[in-house]
């Protein structure tokens, strides 16, 4: 045999083997018919090969992924822990940040004295006119009372950053949970309650007291969550959009002085505001008419220790886990210091270690691969909007118009962030986070009322996720994502495609979501579609929403197909794009070709399940149905899938099986 025939089978050889490892056999569960549970087939094998950990609430592919990336970077920020200690580079900064993190000795001994410390700002609080400057002390800390206060683009004119104000305050994730009579929230008011009076306790007062001081916090929560906005209300942006002067600010909550908030955060000219939920601040502003300040005092000294729990002693961790961790989650043991301390590193500092995770473990040419990946996705995309029977001409002129105009990030900044200006000592692992959240906070204000910088980064590279901002109309992979089982540097297009693809057309498919829909090209906030096709679109949803609603996802509860409708939508858009995608690059012999015993087309569908494969306790699926827009791990495979002719035609579904819908009965959206 000819040399150079024989090195070309080799390398036929070599890379047909790692097409097939990048597939493991031993993740599926064969015992199980694909056309009833495709989830189970595809995963059963992983579920059983890696079962919960004590330390998590669910456990699935990125949460490996990120446990693994964890300990890379552990090896990064260990090294810098024991060899640098100069609190003027960067280097030190990140090693001492740790270091104080991980001493647990001087966190036992020196919680009572830093407790006394921070909480030095109260004191000063005697009257109400007295809360704009403790409360702006408070928010530049990191510690969330009353209200949030951020900047971000402004929705109806995204070239600027303007000041927003957002519901905040609350100790528990769902309003739900302080307004329901179901028996799952009524147990969590009791809980959360004898939690407060807990850390009361720790924090020192008697238990008598601190038994009071849970009951007046509870009452100001209370008052605060009926006035929020849903979840699911949130999810409407025109719901969200208040913008108010400084006058109409003042008018909306007369008892405070909203100058003087400003004035201390470093802000003295805001301008306009964008309050996203109006009644919120109405009642913030009648807790101030009706509450005495001392109780006023009490709710922020608890926003100030719920805060602080984690940072501090032994005792107040293990409190804050059984109640957050173990009572909310069903999680059985606290993660262990390092990861704990780990994840407030990259919290504080997640640039700048970025920047030492992408030069040690990110190869260049992962990046120009996703550069041609994104390329095709976007064409995919083009060619189906092109092809919608249900849409007009105009409509989809602007739809293309938004699809060609998307930015693309993809794994690092061009230019990183300077911390020069973070101040970072020896002295405690609280001060430290807090330090840190101030520093973050300056820079934050430092942007408002100036155009917007489209080249900052909103995720650390080495982070497990991607996004799509609607105000910037961009999306972004960062390296940390780009690894197995989402992206493959040396398999077949098949799993890429099925994977990363399906995870890069998820987030196009976001910019025309129920949500990412009402933004134009440039971020605005501005209605592009005719009502004709506004309404078909609200139909097509429908019908997502309607399949979900159906799906039980624990005894007698069953999944929110509103609350979830917009990553629903970007699962189902992400495979039909991603799959177009992976047809248009490939040959009908190449999707036909079988490896590993099976064909191209069955390997994409197996990698975007392996996607989704996951452990997860009881209590957080009841917790997930209640706080989170994505559909549960299952529910991402065996609900958008049964929409799909081309999974029915790979796996030979048919009429009758449990993963099979009629045409008249499937979502066709994008």
């Amino acid at each position: 045999m000819p040399l150079i025939a024989a090195l070309l089978i080799s390398k036929f050889m070599q890379e047909n083997k790692k097409a097939q490892e990048a597939l493991d056999i031993t993740d599926f569960d064969t015992s199980v018919d694909p056309a009833r549970d495709f989830y189970t087939y595809a995963n059963g094998g992983w579920i059983k090969k890696n079962p919960l950990p004590p330390e998590f609430s669910r456990f699935g592919t990125f949460d490996k992924l990120a446990d693994d990336n964890n300990g890379m970077l552990r090896t990064l920020v260990e090294e810098l822990a024991g060899n640098h200690q100069d609190k003027n580079n960067l280097a030190g900064k990140m090693g001492i940040f740790y270091t104080t993190g991980m001493n647990e000795d001087v966190l036992n001994d020196k919680t009572a004295q830093v407790l006394t410390q921070i909480r030095k700002d109260l004191v000063t609080l005697t009257n109400i006119q007295e809360l704009p400057t403790v409360l702006a002390t408070l928010h530049k800390k990191g510690v969330s009372a009353f209200y949030g206060f951020f900047g971000s683009p402004d929705s109806k004119n995204a070239e600027m950053v303007l000041p927003h104000l957002a519901q905040s305050g609350l100790g528990l994730p769902e309003q739900d949970y302080y307004t329901s009579n179901e028996k799952r929230s009524l147990e969590i008011r009791e809980e959360y309650t004898r939690h407060i009076q807990k850390v009361f306790i720790l924090a020192g007062y008697d238990e008598k007291t601190a038994l009071d001081f849970s009951q007046q916090v509870m009452q100001i929560e209370i008052m605060l969550a009926e006035a929020s906005m849903t979840r699911l209300e949130r999810r409407d942006p025109h719901k969200t959009y208040h913008k108010l002067s400084p006058m109409a600010l003042k008018e909306l909550s007369p008892s405070f002085d909203w100058d003087e908030y400003f004035k201390a955060v470093g802000l003295p000219q805001p301008g306009d505001t964008i309050v996203m939920q109006p009644d919120f601040i109405r009642a913030m502003d009648k807790v101030l008419k009706v509450k005495p300040v001392k109780e006023v005092k009490i709710y922020l000294e608890w926003q100030l220790l719920r805060y602080s729990c984690s940072f501090l002693s032994t005792d107040f961790v293990d409190v804050n886990f059984e109640f957050y961790g173990k009572f909310l989650s069903g999680t059985e043991t606290l993660k262990p210091r390092w990861k704990r301390v780990l994840s407030a590193t990259n919290e504080a500092l997640g640039e700048a270690l970025g920047k030492l995770y992408v030069e040690k473990y990110f190869p260049p040419h992962a990046k120009t691969r996703m550069l041609t990946l994104v390329e095709n996705l976007k064409a995919a995309l083009a060619l189906r909007i092109s092809d919608l029977e249900w849409m007009s001409e105009k409509t989809k002129a602007y739809a293309l118009e938004k699809l060609d105009t998307i930015r693309v990030k993809i794994g690092y900044p061009d230019q990183w962030r300077d911390f020069s200006g973070l101040e970072i000592d020896k002295d405690h692992y609280l001060l430290n986070v807090m330090r840190a959240h101030a520093f973050e906070f300056d820079y934050m204000v430092s942007k408002i009322n100036k155009p917007v910088d489209r080249e900052e980064w909103f995720m650390p590279p080495q982070t497990v996720n991607a996004y799509y901002s609607p105000n910037l109309n961009e999306i972004c992979f960062p390296a940390g994502i780009l690894q197995p089982p989402f992206f493959y540097a040396d398999a077949d297009d098949a799993l890429n495609y099925g994977a990363i693809g399906m995870v890069i057309g998820h987030e196009m498919t976001h910019g025309f979501d129920d949500q990412g829909r009402h933004y134009d090209k440039h971020g605005n906030l501005v209605n592009w579609w005719t009502d004709e096709d506004a309404e078909r679109f609200k139909e097509r949803a429908q019908v997502l929403v309607d399949q979900f609603n159906k799906y039980e996802v624990a005894e007698e509860v069953f999944a929110n197909g509103e609350l979830t409708l917009g990553e629903n939508i970007a699962d189902l858009g992400g495979l039909n794009v991603s799959l177009t995608a992976y047809k248009n690059a490939n040959s009908n012999e190449a999707l036909q070709k079988v490896t590993g015993g099976f064909t191209g087309l069955q390997r994409f569908f197996l990698a975007y399940a392996h996607v989704w494969a996951q452990n997860i306790r009881p209590q957080e699926v009841l917790r997930r149905v209640k706080e989170d827009v994505h559909s549960p791990g299952d529910l991402r495979v065996n609900g958008p899938l049964p929409n799909m002719k081309e999974f029915h035609d790979a796996f030979e579904i048919k009429e009758g099986d449990a993963m099979f819908l009629p045409n008249e009965k499937r979502a066709d959206i994008w």
